[in-house]
């Protein structure tokens, strides 16, 4: 069964596609596909909510099995924030640094012991049918005081897991633990659930 992933971020794309694919998911992008996604309002008061938003909108536009997943990035020390507005923490077109930025910014008097937090990843596959399959990840870890690595995708510079940022790692270290890795494998195996459930 072919899916078409629910997303126009070019970086999540390529790790959403990169996870699939070994799992035996075939999965392509609106435009590999010839199609056009429209921008969805991401109203949802949870990462599921939007995740659903997103996979709904393309599902009925495109016609087809769809993916998408909403994630991010909750501080504890700044009680849950970005959270589900972390592409937008620093304004609606600010870049991934000005994000991170505005993080530091935030956590500058914070010592690291208190500088904990996780990111969370929501999925939801729409089925030819209109039914739902969905899995979430979450990753924990701490904030750094400053960015490492090469990668600057999102958080990834500031987020500490075991000692290394996400942006320090390779994409087979990062899959092995980032919360969109955890939650592509679980959507796997609900995905075979649901086949089987429906003699499909």
């Amino acid at each position: 069964m072919k899916f078409i992933i629910a997303t126009n971020n070019p970086k999540k794309l390529g790790e959403i596609e990169r996870i699939l694919t070994p799992l035996g998911i075939e999965a392509v992008s609106a435009k590999e596909a010839g199609l056009k996604l429209e921008n969805v309002e991401e109203n949802g008061s949870t990462f599921a909510e939007n995740a659903y938003l997103k996979a709904y909108s393309a599902y009925k536009s495109i016609g087809m099995a769809a993916i998408a997943d909403d994630s991010g990035l909750s501080v504890d020390a700044l009680d849950g924030a970005p959270g589900i507005y972390s592409a937008r923490y620093a304004g609606e077109n600010a870049s991934d640094v000005e994000r991170i930025q505005k993080l530091l910014s935030e956590l500058k008097n914070v010592k690291a012991c208190d500088r904990t937090a996780h990111f969370t990843c929501s999925i939801c596959c729409i089925m030819p049918n209109g039914d739902t399959v969905r899995a979430e990840g979450i990753c924990d870890g701490s904030i750094a005081f400053a960015p490492k690595g090469k990668d600057n995708f999102g958080y990834d510079p500031v987020f500490l897991y075991k000692g290394k940022t996400f942006a320090e790692m390779n994409c087979e270290e990062k899959d092995a633990v980032s919360h969109r890795g955890i939650a592509l494998r679980k959507l796997r195996l609900e995905l075979i659930k649901y086949l089987e459930d429906n003699d499909a």
